[in-house]
């Protein structure tokens, strides 16, 4: 009698789905379940149906592409893990990551990147954008050439790509603001801090957090000071901040909506202001961490960095092998509020 799924499903503890998931590695299950499911089909002499042997075979030879800018930063270094992740998962599909690592923010080098890759033979892209028009028109002509991209971590609105993984960036910026109205509730001034201007996501939280704090009326409204670039740069954002500090000494908050915590923190501390000057800053790194807990930072909101590296090439390869779109357009990670009593060092969220 043939062995089903079912009876793999129940022998391993988990779901049908995930029994199918793991044999015809299509992603989105943990490596030791993914392993334990495999072990109790080889030992039962499991065969898979034939149109699952015929996906896996038309997954070998796949290439795919990723490309990751602003490499430097903690957050993206943790974006690097969940594609690294991603692509030890496919190898065994046949299915090959080609990987490229940016520092700062480089269109050129996207672009450069990009048109290797497909040179390459990459028959899909993950990238992490800026919001260049000629990355968004490169998108464009690869749409047209049956070559899908998907955008990461930063997004690239109007293009064609298939779709964009990260955190809904605008409503992050609200949320921020929302904090900072409970952490102030008389009223005061607040430095907005950001680090690129040409990162969609940037923008995004900083124009999330100054419209919203702009629409307020009442009593004790928050005074917005005009915002500054950092440009990922900590020893700019510890001058940045220690100006405004010396320009402003009743300053009541600080919001650094991408990089630049660090310096900011630094700033506050030589002025022996830390935990009077509150801080709300984005991303649960190592270094973010121990900055929440020293009380440097009051509140951190994390977006999943893990996640939006792992899930880009596997969609990818759903999308090519099995001609499974997307969802969404948008998948937006979640948008975690962290404060030092519920937070520890950073773990990579991994469905099984």
């Amino acid at each position: 009698m043939a062995v089903t799924s079912k009876q793999i499903a129940e022998l391993a503890g988990v779901s049908r789905g995930t029994v199918d998931r793991a044999l015809h590695n299509r992603g989105r299950v943990n490596p030791e379940v993914a392993e334990r499911i495999r072990q109790i089909a080889k030992e039962l002499g499991y065969a898979p149906n034939a149109l699952g042997r015929a996906l896996v075979k038309t997954s070998h030879g796949i290439r795919l592409g990723v490309i990751l800018q602003s490499i430097e930063t903690p957050t993206m270094r943790i974006v690097s893990q969940g594609v690294a992740q991603a692509a030890q998962e496919l190898k065994s599909t046949g299915v090959e990551l080609m990987i490229r690592e940016i520092s700062r923010l480089d269109a050129a080098q996207v672009l450069e990147c990009m048109d290797q890759f497909v040179a390459e033979g990459a028959r899909g892209l993950a990238i992490s954008p800026n919001n260049a028009p000629e990355i968004r028109t490169r998108i464009d002509e690869l749409h047209e050439a049956n070559i899908p991209v998907i955008t990461l971590n930063s997004d690239a609105p109007g293009s064609k790509r298939l779709c964009f993984i990260g955190m809904d960036n605008y409503r992050a910026g609200q949320t921020a603001a929302g904090l900072m109205r409970l952490l102030l509730p008389k009223g005061g001034k607040v430095f907005p801090l950001t680090s690129h201007l040409n990162n969609t996501a940037h923008n995004s939280r900083l124009n999330g957090f100054t419209d919203t704090l702009s629409m307020e009326t009442g009593d004790a409204p928050l005074t917005l000071l005009p915002f500054q670039p950092c440009f990922d740069r900590d020893d700019f954002a510890y001058e940045i901040t220690q100006h405004i500090l010396a320009s402003h000494p009743d300053l009541a908050g600080v919001y650094v909506a991408a990089n630049g915590q660090r310096g900011a923190c630094e700033a506050i501390r030589d002025a022996g202001l830390t935990g009077r000057v509150r801080v709300i800053a984005f991303d649960l790194t190592p270094p973010n961490d121990q900055l929440l807990r020293d009380g440097n930072i009051t509140f951190l909101l994390d977006q999943n960095a893990f996640e939006q590296g792992y899930r880009p090439p596997l969609l990818l390869s759903d999308y090519l092998i099995h001609q499974r779109r997307p969802e969404r357009e948008l998948l937006y990670t979640d948008i975690r509020i962290c404060t030092k009593y519920n937070t520890g060092a950073p773990i990579p969220s991994r469905p099984v």
